[in-house]
């Protein structure tokens, strides 16, 4: 039986602090120590109309927080609570959430919703609760039901449908669901609440409906009705019927055809004529329709079958009327966009698709965007000149450079004249588009570039005058430079135009990171950011002088914010930014500078007093510091190699701050990258710090609590570990490959149709075998033995990931990498291991034929590595009476006409015959 709980929860939203606190803690007691009869009180508080509306809406939060959280391991936690409590009370509590759907009190009805689709997340795809949408439905069905009731049921319908999966249904039940949907938005049996409900329900529902879509009648049924509930009276349905046209442009655009003309014509009138928020998402229908083109366009090629999407090019169907209408939302600019980039409104919506409507069709859109281009640009109306600059910036991509770049050597002058305008709106759009332009049309390295020698020293003293306008205005003129100089990396001679600048663009990048006009520290971070890219794409033999200078100044500043009086947390976070961004510069420097053997000892000279600044950043305990600090280290530590050594008495603890800091995980996983690079800076001299090390990444792989995303870095660390201590990793060696193998089993479990879970399971396949990579190429001099009765497990994981049909190419050549590794490593011990496990024949076969020159240079090695006998016999062969397998003369020698015949396609059946003679078993 339920216990009586509201005085509790009123008094747990007492203005009494001490009051408060004492009832969340007998909230938490009684949660603790009875959870069913808990969450059974909160239920039957929730239900009772007679209870207070404050109780009842902390019982509804309270329960849904004991069914859901962000945190995966968390939730995980919450479910398997749920899970062992008994039916019956679970039966209990479903009823009453059930019947407070009917509730007379508006928040009851909807937090009851809200919690009825979080039961359902669990129990519907575990096929525990299969009388739950019959129960929905029901009350869709009855005659005299209230409004109330109907609305409630509609949003129930619509949490679960974002709960579950579409294949937790089965499709007479997506049916049912999608008629009592379809219905509830009729105009003529239902009032306003019912129909917004119900739309927003079918907005859930569509991933649900395939079926429904692929039949014509139906197909038709709920486009006709979701158009005309685009045209309702009232605003809030007219945006939820817009949103749904967006989900169904991406979810069911090979389908549209019939529909465009339709479709084109309730998306114009609202972009003209509707409120704001209706008007957004009819742009969005046409960004939706651009994005689903484009991924066609990169699916489609040469070699591909029938199994190609429909292409019904939409897009460029629609061009001479959609561009128009997007180049007028440009001319709809507020007053203060330009001073918040939350701000989304109609003019960015339209620049944001018109850019998208470029990438789509490419050259077909110049023709119609430039003369709008040219009619505003010198208009007296900033409006205009600002819109015409939008346009203009919009364009840059999906046109091709030859397109182009006659327009921008003909515009250039002129934005650079507009860098001086005296709306700030316009210098803002204006720097923008500088920004675009020198990043999509400048790249000598790659053999085009709109910006010459001689306006290169405009270009450059425009920009550092810029800097100094207001803070938007210097943020955007800031990306200008970052791109600028970005262009200029690995240019060669081309980059040495750029140097003779650089001593004036530090020097004003700095100046703008002090200014203290900018409200926050987005301008200071634009700028370090900028100062980064330009000391990382300078040409180190040309400018080490500038950045050697750089390096105290920096330094300087970093020592400065040590001593800040900090007062408030928000000082703190300010001193946190600061000291964050002038480690990610010091970052750059030491790589830059220990890029070459001549600057090399510039680092080395300064590396004690930089460790030590680190040291004492770390100590102020700020995890957006820990971040960049410890990402520095590990550049400091890979400059600094076994000399880094003498830093790690007093580093060590912070790295184990690092690897137990599972609530702030980002800095958790850059800490395990930084143990990496202190393996492979110190080799065997890490040794005293692994017992450690090795046993933190053991509880970090077994914790529940831990963000996944940090476990693929985690077996990539053993694989450095293994190559630095060598033979001593023998005392982890059951403990990691335990863990690897449960890894990989993970791996094959995985679920392929969900593409995060996809995205996570290449990462974790691509850090297993270069653990394996490691371990095996650290044992390989002393006792390779070690890692023969792990070998045909590593085999078999091989074996799978070849079998994927959607494999990702990172993957692919680390699995082929770690087959050599291991055919290095074991020898002769791995010739019953292949002769048992052909398919690597296979996959190199493929490997070798790939257009990848790093994976076919991969997989010749490998195929190498494989019989070091017939190596030798070949070698005999070839090179007379040098037998060495070793010698590598001979070894180049066969390496080099090996690669040959693989390159000559004619002689196809010859490079077979030449791998079967020297590696087949049978020879």
């Amino acid at each position: 039986m339920a216990m009586e709980i509201t005085p509790i929860l009123l008094s747990a939203q007492s203005p009494d602090a001490k009051v408060r606190n004492e009832a969340e803690a007998n909230l938490r007691q009684f949660q603790e120590q009875n959870l069913p009869l808990f969450l059974l009180s909160l239920s039957v508080e929730l239900a009772n109309n007679e209870k207070p509306n404050e109780s009842r809406r902390l019982a509804g939060i309270v329960l849904k927080n004991s069914l859901d959280a962000k945190d995966a391991a968390r939730k995980e936690h919450l479910v398997q609570q749920w899970m062992a409590i008994e039916f019956s009370i679970k039966s209990q509590i479903k009823d009453l959430l059930l019947r407070t759907l009917g509730s007379s009190v508006q928040e009851a009805r909807h937090t009851s919703a809200q919690v009825i689709a979080k039961v359902a997340s669990i129990e519907v795809p575990r096929k525990q609760w299969p009388e739950l949408i019959g129960l929905l439905l029901h009350n869709m069905t009855q005659q005299d039901g209230p409004g109330a009731l109907k609305e409630a049921t509609l949003q129930t319908l619509g949490y679960v449908c974002e709960e579950i999966s579409n294949q937790d249904l089965v499709q007479d039940e997506v049916n049912n669901v999608l008629t009592a949907v379809v219905q509830g938005m009729n105009l003529a049996q239902h009032g306003p609440e019912v129909r917004l409900a119900a739309t927003r329900a079918l907005y859930n529902a569509l991933e649900f409906a395939q079926t429904n879509f692929q039949n014509e009648m139906e197909r038709n049924y709920i486009m006709k009705v979701v158009c005309e509930t685009a045209l309702s009276k009232e605003v809030e349905i007219r945006q939820a019927a817009f949103e749904c046209l967006v989900s169904i442009a991406s979810t069911y655009y090979d389908v549209l055809e019939p529909y465009m003309q339709t479709l084109f014509q309730l998306t114009s009138n609202a972009v003209k004529g509707d409120e704001e928020t209706v008007a957004l998402q009819a742009i969005e229908f046409w960004s939706s329709i651009c994005d689903e083109e484009i991924e066609i366009q990169e699916y489609e090629s040469p070699e591909s079958g029938d199994s190609e999407p429909v292409h019904s090019q939409f897009i460029k169907k629609a061009l001479p009327s959609l561009v128009p209408m997007l180049l007028e939302t440009l001319l709809k600019q507020e007053e203060d966009q330009d001073q918040d980039d939350s701000i989304w409104n109609i003019s960015m919506a339209g620049g944001t698709c018109l850019g998208l409507v470029a990438r789509t069709v490419g050259d077909d859109v110049v023709l119609l965007v430039m003369p709008f281009v040219e009619a505003n640009i010198v208009k007296p109306d900033w409006r205009s000149r600002e819109a015409a600059t939008f346009a203009f910036g919009s364009i840059l991509e999906g046109p091709s450079i030859d397109k182009l770049t006659p327009l921008v050597n003909a515009g250039l002058d002129f934005l650079l004249n507009a860098m001086k305008d005296g709306n700030n709106h316009v210098k803002d759009t204006t720097a923008w588009t500088l920004s675009r332009v020198f990043e999509l049309l400048h790249s000598p390295a790659n053999g085009f570039s709109v910006i010459s020698p001689e306006k290169l020293h405009r270009i450059v003293a425009v920009l550092l005058e810029s800097i100094n306008d207001a803070p938007h205005v210097a943020e955007k003129v800031c990306g200008a430079i970052y791109y600028l100089a970005q262009g200029y990396e690995d240019a060669g001679s081309d980059s040495s135009l750029l140097t003779p600048c650089l001593p004036g663009i530090i020097s004003q990048l700095l100046k703008t990171a002090d200014r203290t006009d900018g409200g926050d520290s987005k301008l200071r971070s634009s700028a370090y950011e900028t100062l980064n890219e330009v000391v990382r794409s300078s040409n180190i033999v040309e400018t080490s002088h500038i950045i050697k200078e750089l390096l105290p100044v920096i330094m300087n500043k970093l020592g400065q914010t040590l001593e800040l009086q900090i007062v408030s947390s928000d000082d703190r976070e300010k001193q946190g930014d600061l000291q964050a961004s002038l480690c990610g510069v010091l970052q750059v420097i030491i790589q830059k500078l220990s890029s070459a053997d001549e600057t090399k000892p510039i680092i080395l000279q300064a590396a004690d007093p930089i460790m030590i600044l680190f040291l004492r950043v770390l100590a102020c305990r700020s995890s957006t510091v820990h971040e960049e600090a410890m990402l520095a280290i590990g550049a400091l530590a890979y400059a600094s190699g076994p000399e880094f050594g003498k830093y790690m008495p007093e580093l060590y603890k912070y790295l184990e701050m690092g690897l137990q800091n599972f609530e702030e995980y980002q800095v958790c996983a850059i800490t395990i990258g930084v143990v990496g690079d202190i393996c492979r800076a110190l080799d065997d001299k890490v040794l005293p710090y692994c017992d450690g090390i090795m046993s933190h990444l053991i509880r970090d792989l077994q914790s529940a609590e831990l963000h996944r995303s940090v476990k693929p870095p985690i077996f990539s660390c053993f694989g450095d570990i293994a190559l630095a201590i060598g033979e001593q990793f023998l005392k982890y060696i059951e403990s990691a490959i335990t863990m690897m193998q449960s890894a990989a089993q993970i791996c094959a479990q995985m679920d392929t149709n969900d593409e995060e879970f996809i995205d996570y399971g290449n990462q974790l396949k691509r850090s297993i075998f270069e653990a394996y990579s490691g371990i095996l190429q650290g044992f390989k001099n002393s006792k390779p033995e070690v890692m023969l009765p792990h070998a045909g497990h590593l085999l078999q994981f091989i074996e799978l990931v070849f079998r994927e049909s959607q494999r990702d190419e990172s993957v692919t050549k680390a699995a082929v990498a770690v087959m050599g590794d291991l055919a290095d490593s074991l020898g002769s011990n791995t010739k019953i291991l292949f002769r048992d496990n052909t398919f690597y024949v296979d996959f190199l076969g493929e490997c070798l034929q790939s257009d990848d020159e790093q994976l076919k240079e991969t997989a010749n090695w490998t195929q190498w590595s494989y019989a070091p006998r017939r190596r030798q016999y070949l070698v005999t062969k070839l090179t007379g009476d040098c037998s060495c397998v070793y010698c590598s003369a001979c070894y180049y020698i066969l390496f080099f006409l090996f690669y040959f015949l693989s390159t000559l396609h004619k002689f196809y059946n010859m490079k077979r015959d030449f791998y079967i003679f020297v590696y087949s078993d049978n020879k």
